[in-house]
């Protein structure tokens, strides 16, 4: 458990837990038109994948991350800011997690796909450091039983062999 500045006090990563399944479910139902299931996340921890929440001081579920360890690489599968505590640099405390965990594993690039219309997440992630590489066509479910494609984009977590 590490402790981070926030600009509501502290805020906590912490690992994600079965019964933070109800609460997570419910962040995600408000911020996406085809959410996760419940049973995503319930999946998703059984299998082992780098899974937290983050918390501030009073215990408030801000956020969740999860991402899907691979051979040389760390795939993000989902980064959330409950809607109320966006723009408060959450996600990039995530962010940071997230490849902090890539390294320690010895990854040598964090993936992650998003939806073309995304423009707010895909800024701030090419912010962040990452790269668009490509498109993955017709990859995200809409809600009318449409697709949509999602950038690929990647980012280099450790110095490339010399």
């Amino acid at each position: 458990m590490s402790a981070l500045p926030s600009s509501s006090g502290e805020t906590r990563l912490l690992p994600m837990l079965a019964s933070d399944a109800d609460a997570i479910h419910a962040i995600e139902q408000r911020c996406y038109t085809v959410p996760w299931t419940r049973g995503n996340f319930i999946d998703s921890i059984a299998a082992g994948h780098f899974a937290r929440v983050l918390r501030d001081d009073a215990g408030t579920l801000l956020g969740y991350c999860l991402a899907m360890y691979g051979v040389d690489e760390l795939h993000l599968l989902n980064i959330t800011v409950a809607p109320e505590f966006q723009g408060r640099g959450h996600s990039l405390v995530m962010l940071d997690a997230i490849c902090a965990e890539g390294r320690a594993r010895g990854a040598r690039e964090l993936w992650l796909e998003v939806r073309v219309s995304n423009e707010r997440a895909r800024k701030v992630y090419a912010d962040y450091g990452l790269h668009e590489v490509g498109q993955r066509r017709a990859y995200y479910p809409q809600p009318d039983g449409g697709r949509e494609d999602a950038v690929l984009m990647s980012l280099a977590l450790q110095e490339p062999e010399v």
